[in-house]
């Protein structure tokens, strides 16, 4: 028996109400998948275009990579993508052969402040004389058109984290796994290495927050001068 505060519901409206909520729900996973659907194409022809264009300059550093110490050429690492994925990110190689068994040993003298969730050096003893122009410019990241095209990255997104710095992630920091990584971002075009790590999750939650196809393309503008002006890279 109902209250007599109580009035009933009118079917009606009720049926009104969920035919709202599911046009609603249609839009949105229709914009969404658009706009994903877009990013992927865009993704895919970017990625084929830079390959194609920048095809000598491939050769040529692959030339003086190997010339310098005979050692291989790229270097495959794994890294983490969205949703907490594994996938072998790529990158012209710019440190010597045994960089790993190095970086052991500096981060076992933990004079370099290592305590952070990322390793980072200025003047890092283990990078190559052709290493150091590779990463100035960021042509050691050109390889990564590749995980772009076969969709592990996209070009504008977080830069991939490796998996012992994600197991040493805040659970606010977390979210920047919700997205692709990507080779360029933010942070990249506003620092790069010259930013610390919270202010690089930042960046990558603010972009995240209000990703468009319209930043995207902002973003690629601004790395441009970015990688020519060689500003924070390391």
């Amino acid at each position: 028996m109902l209250d007599r505060w109580e009035t009933p519901l009118d079917p009606r409206r009720i049926r009104a109400w969920r035919r709202r909520l599911l046009y609603k729900r249609i839009v949105w996973r229709l914009t969404f998948g658009l706009a994903s659907s877009v990013k992927r194409a865009l993704d895919v022809l970017g990625s084929a275009c830079a390959i194609l264009t920048f095809s000598p300059i491939f050769l040529a550093s692959a030339l003086l990579v190997k010339l310098e110490d005979g050692g291989p050429i790229t270097f495959r690492q794994t890294r983490i993508g969205r949703g907490g994925r594994p996938f072998k990110m790529l990158k012209f190689r710019s440190m010597v052969p045994n960089a790993e068994a190095i970086k052991a040993k500096i981060m076992a003298d933990n004079k370099h402040g290592t305590e952070g969730v990322t390793f980072k050096m200025a003047d890092d003893p283990r990078v190559t004389r052709v290493g150091r122009v590779l990463r100035k410019y960021s042509i050691d990241e050109f390889p990564q058109f590749f995980n772009v095209f076969f969709g592990e990255m996209s070009l504008v997104g977080p830069r991939p984290s490796l998996p012992q710095e994600v197991t040493r992630y805040k659970a606010w920091q977390l979210r920047r796994l919700k997205v692709k990584p990507g080779i360029t971002c933010l942070w990249q075009i506003g620092g790069r290495s010259d930013i610390d790590f919270e202010g690089q999750v930042r960046l990558d939650l603010e972009y995240i927050a209000s990703e468009s196809l319209w930043t995207d393309l902002k973003i690629l503008l601004k790395t441009v001068p970015a990688v020519i002006s060689g500003r924070g890279a390391y």
